[in-house]
């Protein structure tokens, strides 16, 4: 392919927004509908920690249900997408400066189907999820996305899934916001759209409300992935562009 396929961060939220019809969900509908049809998404989630680099390289991932206390008609949610495992031995084969590994046992977690269950409905995308090494820096991370950017050539979706603002040990089961939230949400979109990167990989250095709006950063890890494929001439908007849950941003990112 000669175009660059875009490049995708979500802020997936609550499993809730599987199974229920919200603005969330209205919006990753929207956006599955606006893209061009990519021909494999490769998806870094929060969800999928481990020591190591690993990919999934199965035939046919499983749903994983990896949340406790929902109501019943979340379990019983399935995203039976085929899997790519030619595509995953080729990504492990063109990373020279970390060791892939090929993984068997996992599959796609609610970071990845709640969301592509809305973009994609009828599962018939080979979907591939890369995991997140907790052993290894900011910096690491998104040297990883620079080395996965060849794939958007090939028609695959990079897709990030987090959220840029995380606290769940502050968070509150309604439609709300703290004020800190907004600020930090509103300071991490100034410098995405400033495109300073640096900054982002650094973003333990902005300000004394960093540490509660990221207080762990698995779900802040994977936008440096989506912003790692960021070429000179790509466009970047929002979309979701709200914190709910008192400190819960679900700002997503289209870059291209």
């Amino acid at each position: 392919m000669s175009e660059l396929m875009p490049a995708l961060f979500v802020g997936h939220g609550s499993p809730m927004n599987a199974i229920e019809d919200n603005e969330f969900s209205r919006g990753w509908t929207a956006v599955g509908k606006e893209l061009p049809r990519p021909r494999a998404i490769l998806c870094v989630s929060a969800h999928w920690e481990t020591t190591g680099t690993r990919i999934t390289a199965m035939d046919a991932p499983s749903t994983i249900y990896d949340f406790a206390g929902f109501p019943q008609p979340l379990y019983e949610r399935r995203y039976p997408a085929p899997g790519a495992p030619d595509l995953a031995r080729s990504i492990k084969q063109a990373i020279s400066d970390t060791v892939v590994h090929l993984d068997y046992g996992w599959g796609l977690d609610h970071g990845s189907w709640s969301v592509l269950g809305r973009m994609y409905p009828e599962a018939d995308i080979p979907v591939l999820q890369l995991s997140l090494d907790f052993d290894q820096p900011p910096a690491f991370h998104y040297r990883l996305g620079r080395n996965l950017k060849h794939l958007r050539r090939q028609g695959v979706l990079i897709m990030g899934s987090g959220n840029m603002v995380h606290n769940l040990r502050v968070s509150r089961w309604d439609d709300t916001a703290f004020d800190w939230a907004k600020e930090f949400d509103a300071k991490l979109a100034a410098l995405i759209l400033e495109g300073d990167h640096s900054a982002l990989v650094s973003y333990e250095t902005l300000g004394s409300t960093a540490p509660k709006a990221i207080p762990t950063n698995e779900h802040f890890l994977p936008l440096l992935y989506v912003l790692a494929q960021q070429e000179q001439s790509d466009t970047i908007s929002f979309f979701c562009k709200k914190v709910t849950m008192g400190s819960i941003s679900m700002r997503s990112v289209l870059i291209g």
